[in-house]
């Protein structure tokens, strides 16, 4: 097993630092409801028009029965955690495998959860393990995500 290891985040003032300590089995999740006018502003931006996105169809009966949220999003929400909470410090994406079971609904709450699985010290690198969970507690999303910490280390 590794050892945890330590990494300085600078705070408001550059003399100012905190200092993050991580250790196998830290976990952080954020939890968000993606809405119609966020799925429009995704396709503007990705040019992705895809009917699926759209108000029910009788055409999605199978298997999809609500308009479902683009991938991107759910991306976003990952990288969200990432960025804020863990490692919640300046990182750099180095791989990302992700295994969608089951489509995000819009307007469902959605839950993007990491938990460190390992700290390769050396290289400063956090290997993480992925879930995605819906308002009924289903997951629908799983995989694993490896970031690179940048910066002062401690």
């Amino acid at each position: 097993m590794q050892t945890p290891f330590s990494y300085h985040r600078v705070k408001k003032e550059k003399s100012d630092m905190d200092t993050i300590r991580f250790k196998i089995g830290d976990s952080a999740a954020i939890a968000r409801k993606f809405t119609e006018e966020e799925i429009l502003s995704c396709q503007q931006l990705t040019n992705d028009y895809s009917p699926v996105y759209q108000l029910h169809n009788k055409k999605w009966d199978e298997p999809f029965h609500k308009a479902i949220v683009p991938a991107l999003l759910i991306e976003g929400l990952i990288h969200q955690v990432v960025s804020e909470k863990l490692p919640g410090c300046p990182c750099v994406l180095l791989q990302k495998e992700l295994l969608f079971y089951d489509p995000v609904y819009r307007d469902e709450i959605i839950t993007a959860k990491l938990d460190l699985l390992d700290c390769h010290n050396e290289r400063h690198w956090l290997t993480m393990k992925v879930s995605c969970i819906n308002e009924d507690n289903h997951e629908v999303i799983r995989g694993q995500l490896v970031v690179q910490l940048l910066g002062p280390r401690g």
